[in-house]
């Protein structure tokens, strides 16, 4: 099986309808759901919502120093604002799973693999 990022991106200051708290909880229980049925395929392996790009720091090694700034790393409107990260068996089934997150979070998600990596 192979693994897949499934991030979930935002755009700064881009409109999006109102939610009532009862749209919040029904979209909230949908997507506790779906992370659930990904649990029971197997298919879960971590996931998780980000707090907002200012909330970032950035640590670079610089000149035999390691030093620490406020983020985010890049000046960018467009955000990651949380991820998945699951096994599937090929890139359609990566992309099935892709396509029912973005149906209940509204927002665009980008499916990218996990390099595989030799291990001993």
């Amino acid at each position: 099986m192979a693994r897949y990022l499934l991030s979930a991106h935002s755009v700064e200051g881009e409109a999006r309808p109102a939610m009532s708290p009862q749209e919040g909880a029904r979209i909230t229980a949908q997507v506790e759901a779906l992370e659930a049925e990904m649990k029971s395929a197997g298919t879960w392996l971590f996931g998780g919502r980000l707090h907002a790009p200012d909330t970032a720091t950035v640590v670079r090694f610089v000149e035999g120093e390691v030093l620490t700034t406020d983020g985010p790393f890049a000046e960018s409107k467009e955000h990651l604002g949380g991820f998945y990260i699951i096994e599937a068996p090929d890139l359609d089934a990566a992309l099935a799973w892709a396509g029912r997150v973005t149906t209940l979070v509204g927002a665009p998600i980008e499916v990218r693999p996990f390099a595989e990596m030799p291990r001993d």
